[in-house]
């Protein structure tokens, strides 16, 4: 009995074991754990119900926002930037959503007749396109203010991009456009600093904080504004601190196929100096000096709370006290690497005094006169603009609001107690400031998003650096001599002991280049108009912002010893130039008859040793900067890619290396052999048939490729003008000669770019969300119904829609994120050059 009794008790104690999860999990063979929110459990996306059976959500992401904040409308209307009787249709323009806009870039002939083809084919057919809503859309608009109607504007949303049969074909155009770079994805007050620049081609430019590259992008096009023209003498380089999005940043310039660009990984209130060679050419170095420079810095962003709705939230008067030292520090440095004479344009996206014309006052201060702000109210003609303002107030967090630092409280932060956010107190020089040239753009006036310009232009050297106190010294001698010139006119003066001539020839003897524009390589520029201050100049009395109305020289903060870039972080990939006695250059020159007066010494390899895959080439500035400044800058990347090896480099008919996409406008110039002249019906045969027998072609082509030993070959088309219906500018793409056939090498959305041009209807894809919304109209459901289902499938349908995203819906300047590979090994290149060239239009 007592067995039994023994045993009831353990056959108990296995059911309640058994019914645990422990034991259930022991059962399974695996190891027991707390379940994931989304991985099953209770109330997770398992037992969701059908997605027909769940509630409607908001048709449009910005509408879950609260658009409301109290500070935000308090701080503003205290400001009075806004013109009385207009702040509810302030607050409404911030309210609604951003329109999409986007920009035609390239070489000019070809941007042109890329809007010549879009003009037609495109827009003029989207007619009666409703929304969602049974609302008659409008066609898409040229932006007014913009040159040559290359810039549009349009009311869609992103739903009805995506998803409205009628906008099929316009929305698979601007996502094969954007993918190969013909067109941007822009916001349309972004475009405005690169115009307001006045971008020469010869032109040293720097965008210091240039992720994630539309801008850059945009003055990288204004250098390449004559076709035809590979090396047009100026370059960019675009700069950022943050090393993600520098490959952000590498992306975008990439799809412009650019020799002249070069992106550096440095903070930019502490951009190093670089040295190049002297313009004089005796072996000397000097500092390089910029034309143009651009600070788009960063910001609060408020104003960029139509397609930023978060902004709403997180605002607070803090935000632009906290970023305004910064702005001042990276616009200084700035002005430091500027030239006399040359440009700074000084943009956010922010419509906050503090971060706007309280940063350019203060810079004004310490510049004294040899920095101006330039009128540009002649400039975009058509854009609507306020001017700046010159009375703004501080706002604390608690409400407070003070017009001067002398109303601030001793005991309030430190943050409060800073002069520079003040406007100045001497009302003479506030006026000599002109502030008002300074352009304010707002929402409400033009749909946009909230914006702030002000051009610079540097009229002499800083009065902080060595050259600026000699031309003031100078300046102080010629004053002193002619006040006494009534008194000494009959006998001269000898020179005092301390003569300004003597000092600065001193000057350059001990330090080397002592003028505005740099110095020697030993000296590290310091003192320098481009320097970040001598040793004996550290030694400032305040900060700068703190010399408003005062009579006694502005002088900056000392400058920190910047930590260097690539301390603690990835090291990039050597950049390996061609020698005179490099072994793979006779091979290339001979295989394709490259011109005596290619510079070969620009090409360049990323590794040292090993086999080398892929050959970039640069301009001899961008050289320059690589060569002189191996220690001391960290280079992303710079270049375009022309040669790649070849698959079959075993062979000793054919070349080792093959031409590449990017770079044959570049390298097209200079190649006399191995081309072939094409017709519009060869082009459009070669990019819709995967390997066309020679036969296929014109006769003409055909005598062209009928010598030729098989290998890589260029096509060109040269543009009849004569033919309205002809394609207008010159299309040039890279294949291979076999034995019988001729195939293209070009990537799958350039095939659709180059088929757009030549008028050819290419096949419009046929998404996931495309198609439902077709067989939703076929059976004829309502507006709301279909708005229900989609909204379910947001979260369910990943790879289907990615591809459409990438135009008009992620593809914008905060949210697009890539990554470049600094160096390509053999299988990949011919990997993706397989599946560019075997992919066909018909998907």
């Amino acid at each position: 009995m007592r067995n039994f009794a023994s045993l009831g008790r353990l056959l108990f104690s296995l059911r309640s074991i058994s019914t645990s999860p422990v034991s259930a999990s022991i059962k399974m063979g695996r190891r027991w754990k707390k379940k994931r929110p989304g991985h099953g459990g209770p109330g997770q996306r398992r037992d969701r119900p059908h997605r027909d059976q769940r509630q409607q959500r908001p048709n449009e992401w910005q509408d879950t926002f609260v658009k409301e904040n109290k500070d935000f409308e308090r701080f503003y209307k205290g400001q009075g930037i806004v013109p009385e009787g207009e702040w509810d249709q302030f607050l409404e323009g911030l309210r609604s959503p951003l329109p999409a806009t986007f920009r035609i870039t390239g070489y000019k002939s070809h941007a042109q007749e890329l809007l010549r083809r879009v003009k037609g084919q495109y827009i003029s057919q989207l007619l009666d396109v409703t929304s969602e809503d049974g609302e008659l859309l409008e066609k898409p608009q040229p932006i007014p203010w913009y040159p040559d109607e290359l810039a549009w504007r349009t009311n869609y949303s992103r739903k009805d991009l995506r998803r409205s049969p009628a906008l099929a074909k316009f929305h698979d155009f601007l996502v094969t456009e954007t993918e190969t770079g013909n067109v941007s994805r822009q916001e349309a007050v972004s475009m405005i600093p690169p115009l307001l620049l006045d971008v020469q081609p010869h032109h040293k430019i720097l965008d210091m904080c240039a992720a994630p590259g539309s801008k850059t992008a945009q003055l990288i096009e204004m250098l390449h504004t004559e076709d035809g023209q590979s090396f047009p003498g100026g370059f960019v380089v675009a700069n950022d601190a943050d090393n993600k999005r520098c490959y952000m940043l590498v992306h975008q310039a990439k799809r412009l196929n650019s020799p002249c660009f070069l992106v550096t990984n440095h903070d930019a209130s502490h951009m190093p100096n670089m040295t190049v060679p002297s313009d004089a050419g005796d072996g000397t170095t000097d500092t390089l000096a910029y034309d143009r420079v651009l600070c788009d810095v960063p910001c609060s962003g408020d104003g960029t709370m139509r397609k930023n709705p978060d902004v709403w939230k997180k605002w607070s008067p803090g935000q632009g006290q906290n970023l305004h030292n910064l702005q001042l520090r990276i616009v200084r440095r700035g002005i430091e690497l500027l030239r006399v004479g040359g440009q700074l344009v000084y943009s956010t996206c922010s419509l906050n005094p503090l971060e706007d014309e309280a940063v350019i006052a203060a810079l004004l201060t310490e510049c004294e006169d040899s920095v101006e702000l330039v009128d540009v109210s002649d400039k975009l003609a058509g854009l609507k603009r306020l001017s700046g303002v010159s009375a703004w107030k501080v706002m604390t967090k608690s409400g407070d609001f003070f017009s001067s630092i002398e109303e601030v409280p001793t005991d309030r932060h430190s943050n409060l107690r800073r002069a520079s956010m003040f406007p100045p107190a001497d009302p003479d020089k506030l006026q000599a400031m002109q502030l008002n040239r300074c352009i304010r753009i707002l929402p409400h006036h033009q749909d946009t998003g909230g914006f702030f310009v002000a051009v610079l232009r540097k009229t002499k050297a800083l009065p902080w650096t060595r050259q600026g106190k000699a031309d003031r010294r100078k300046e102080e001698t010629a004053e002193t001599d002619e006040a006494k010139q009534p008194d000494t006119s009959a006998t001269p003066v000898p020179a005092p002991e301390g003569d300004v001539s003597n000092e600065t020839g001193a000057a350059a003897k001990d330090d080397g280049e002592g003028s505005a524009t740099g110095q020697g390589e030993e000296d590290d520029g310091k003192g320098s108009d481009t320097g970040q201050g001598k040793e004996d100049d550290g030694k400032k009395e305040a900060e700068a912002g703190n010399s408003n109305g005062s009579d006694s020289l502005a002088r900056p903060p000392p400058a920190k010893k910047a930590k260097l870039a690539w301390e603690g972080s990835y090291k990039e990939d050597p950049f390996v130039f061609f020698t005179e006695d490099e072994e793979l250059w006779p091979i290339m020159r001979d295989f394709y008859q490259i011109s005596d007066t290619f510079p070969h010494l620009q090409l360049l390899v990323r590794c040292y040793e090993g086999k080398k895959r892929t050959v970039y080439l640069v301009s001899k500035e961008v050289k320059d900067i690589l060569q002189y400044n191996e220690n001391n800058l960290k280079v992303i990347n710079c270049g375009v890619r022309v040669m790649v090896r070849s698959r079959n480099d075993k062979s000793k008919t054919m070349s080792l290396f093959r031409l590449a996409q990017d770079g044959i406008p570049t390298l097209l110039p200079y190649i006399q052999g191995r081309r072939v002249e094409i017709k519009q019906e060869d082009a459009i045969l070669l990019l819709t048939e995967e390997n066309p027998h020679i036969h296929k072609l014109t006769a003409e082509a055909r005598d062209q490729l009928k010598p030729l030993e098989e290998g890589s070959i260029v096509m060109v088309y040269e543009p009849d003008m004569s033919n309205p219906d002809a394609v207008h500018c010159k299309m040039v793409f890279v294949g291979w000669r076999g034995k019988v056939t001729v195939r293209s090498f070009v990537p799958k959305n350039d095939r659709r770019h180059f088929l757009l041009l030549c008028g050819v209807d290419v096949e419009v894809r046929k998404t996931k969300r495309r198609m439902m919304a077709l067989e939703k109209e076929a059976k004829g459901q309502t507006a709301n119904e279909e708005a229900e289902e989609g909204a379910g499938e947001e979260e369910e349908d990943g790879e289907g829609g990615a591809e459409e995203d990438v135009a008009m819906a992620t593809r914008s300047d905060d949210e697009t994120m890539a990554t470049t590979e600094t160096s390509d090994t053999v299988e990949e290149e011919t990997s993706a050059i397989d599946s560019d060239a075997q992919s066909g239009i018909k998907e």
